[in-house]
């Protein structure tokens, strides 16, 4: 094993055989933290967004925050019942891509692919940058830095996720259930307090009043309507993450689509529960947050106050917790620590879509297949560096981030929603029996249901978000709509341009003429030569470049004293270059017959050591990819094993063989794979 697979196993594991991906199944105790982190983290900043919009009204508009979440815990139980019915229609992960394609077309898939691919990167951004601004209630020195730790955790997520779903699954789960002890703890224990022992608990920020926006200020007409919306469709955020379980029905236990339903009903009402509950304990004890970028501030006593500000969580914790600062630290570190985690649910969402969306040709299919470790490794890889870059260029700012969110995860639920319309409606037309309709038709009216409340909360997000910066989002959504259209007419084009003829399949070259390149007189060139007389050409040349005059008449000396049966041709060289005359020369042997082929055969020196490749081969690398653009001619590299190249292939036979040992990689006692 050498240095590179070495660091590579530290950090991702020992590899797993492709008969091993059952082990890698969750069980629905696991998959809840996987699936369920992002919605459940969700109610962390959900709050805060729609207490920060509110703001802008001044002290009246937090009055509005019972109906706010009243009608954002509404829609999620519509979407939760909505997608009960697809993981059992379409359990074989894609999702609402699937059933977007299936039933609506291409363009209908593609369209809700962008809108998903999208959102996920977001959800790793927002979920990550929340984590840090509410770890800076613990950690001030983080203040200034949010956008470089930011990203340095999502590197590390991503570490954590190449070593598979199950592993990083089970390593997730402790914190999630940490997370819902916490915040259920919290709401049970200031409930409790405030209404059975009557005790008046008030926020850190229940004794300020706020300064508005005169805009809203009114709270009448058309302003009520902007603030409602625009409250509404932040608070909507919570339901991100609700899409996760559809896209992930593969990787349930059997059976998967049971299963999958159940978890998707324990994920909405414990996030329902969680979010009521938040927003209860904030009306009740007065805890107010201000949306400093709009303009609006504290008063106390009409004299502006400047004071740090703490999140909705941090403030609830610390006053239910008043006098037991370990509740308030364990809430305020569950919190931190499940906004971190909650990016898991885009880590496993957005690499299978990926690779669904690779498999039929939309994008690279270096995102189809599975890494060592049985993960899409490349695709989590690319959602990582994505999230990466945007919580840099945002500094991890959640108020900036949250304008672009939701948008994406509407356009998807919608479209879905229509599908799954269509999907019982076809087939209802061909079914008789009694029973299978009554169910279609209870799962079509759900579907209805749940197609006019996403498409309605998405004209909402839409008209409230837009110049805030939802357009950014749409703006990338179509961006990558027409890459993904774009890469699948490339690949149709290379189908057809490289589609089987029968009758090429027999025909051999009329006239094959091999070209030797000598550069020095050697064993490597000698090969090179031998191979080519092995090829039984029609004729075989001898070729050298006359870079440098007194190396070239060496050659020459040496070529006559060996006497070999090809003539050595010399190629003039005025500006002493290599690799130009060579391939003119190889150029001009080209025929206009198209069944002519001229092989080039070209000496190169395989090496044991990284650093040995930068001193070697450097020509001929440049050599073959100059060669590989002119039509009918074939360049074969003849490889000539260096001394320090045999210690790398002992490496890799013993890397072989202890693979082979492995338990779990298709073996027989032999030590012969079961099939090649």
């Amino acid at each position: 094993m050498n240095l590179t697979d070495a660091v590579k196993r530290l950090l991702v594991g020992r590899k797993l055989a492709s008969n091993q991906l059952g082990e890698t199944l969750l069980p629905k105790r696991i998959a809840l933290p996987v699936f369920a982190s992002d919605a459940l983290s969700s109610v962390a900043y959900a709050p805060d967004e729609i207490l920060l919009t509110l703001s802008l009204a001044g002290v009246a508009g937090f009055a509005f925050s019972w109906p706010i979440a009243a009608g954002v815990a509404l829609v999620m139980l519509v979407v939760v019942l909505s997608y009960r019915q697809t993981v059992h229609a379409y359990p074989s992960g894609g999702g609402d891509y699937e059933v977007a394609s299936v039933n609506l077309g291409p363009h209908a898939g593609l369209t809700v692919a962008s809108a998903l691919l999208v959102d996920y990167v977001l959800t790793v951004a927002v979920s990550v940058s929340s984590g840090v601004q509410n770890a800076k209630a613990i950690f001030p020195v983080l203040v200034g830095h949010e956008g470089v730790v930011a990203a340095v955790l999502i590197l590390l997520l991503m570490a954590i996720n190449l070593r598979g779903v199950r592993e990083s699954g089970t390593l997730f789960a402790i914190p999630t259930y940490g997370f819902m002890i916490a915040v259920l703890g919290m709401i049970g224990v200031g409930l409790l307090r405030i209404v059975v022992l009557g005790e008046p608990l008030a926020a850190p920020t229940a004794g300020l009043d706020v300064a508005g926006d005169p805009f809203y200020s009114q709270l009448e007409g058309f302003a009520l309507v902007a603030l409602l919306a625009r409250s509404f469709s932040s608070g909507s955020a919570a339901l991100t993450g609700v899409e996760a379980i559809s896209n992930g029905v593969p990787a349930f236990r059997e059976p998967k689509s049971r299963n999958a339903a159940t978890t998707l009903g324990l994920l909405g009402l414990v996030a329902i529960t969680m979010m009521g509950g938040i927003i209860a304990l904030a009306n009740l004890t007065g805890a107010k947050m201000i949306d400093e970028h709009a303009g609006v501030v504290f008063l106390r006593d009409g004299v502006v106050v400047t004071q740090h500000q703490d999140t909705v969580m941090a403030q609830l914790a610390q006053t239910v917790f008043d006098g037991f600062q370990p509740g308030f630290v364990f809430v305020i570190v569950m919190t931190m620590v499940i906004l971190f985690l909650a990016a898991n649910t885009a880590f496993n969402g957005f690499p299978v879509l990926g690779s669904i969306l690779a498999r039929d040709g939309y994008l690279p299919r270096a995102l189809y297949t599975r890494g060592d470790r049985l993960a899409y490794s490349n695709g989590i890889i690319l959602l990582a560096l994505a999230a990466a870059g945007l919580v840099l260029a945002f500094n991890a700012s959640v108020t900036a981030l949250i304008q672009l969110y939701v948008v994406g995860v509407f356009v998807s639920f919608t479209v879905s929603q229509l599908g799954m319309i269509r999907h019982w409606t076809r087939h209802l037309a061909v079914e008789a029996d009694p029973a299978d309709r009554r169910r279609m038709l209870r799962s079509r009216a759900i579907n209805a249901v749940g197609l006019t409340f996403t498409g309605t909360v998405l004209l909402i997000v839409l008209a409230s978000k837009f110049i805030y910066g939802a357009y950014l989002a749409v703006l990338a959504m179509a961006g990558l709509f027409f890459l993904m259209k774009a890469i699948r007419r490339h690949y149709d084009r290379v189908a057809d341009e490289t589609v089987l003829d029968l009758a090429e399949a027999h025909t051999l070259p009329s006239r094959l003429r091999a070209v030797v390149l000598v550069m020095e007189l050697n064993k490597p060139a000698m090969r090179a030569l031998i191979f080519a007389r092995a090829s039984r050409a029609n004729t075989i040349e001898a070729i050298t470049i006359a870079a440098d005059p007194d190396q070239v008449e060496d050659l020459r000396r040496g070529w006559d004293a060996l006497s070999p049966d090809v003539a050595l041709k010399v190629i003039a060289s005025p500006y002493r270059e290599v690799v130009g005359p060579f391939v003119a020369y190889v150029k001009g042997l080209r025929s206009g017959n198209p069944r002519d082929v001229v092989m080039v055969f070209i000496p190169e020196l395989v090496v044991g050591h990284w650093w040995e490749r930068l001193l070697h081969n450097q020509t001929t690398l440049l050599m073959k990819t100059r060669l590989a653009f002119l039509p009918g001619v074939i360049t074969t590299a003849v490889p000539y094993q260096l001394a320090s190249s045999r210690y790398a292939i002992e490496r890799a036979e013993r890397s072989d063989a202890a693979e082979w040992r492995r338990p779990g990689t298709g073996t027989v006692h032999s030590g012969a794979p079961l099939d090649d």
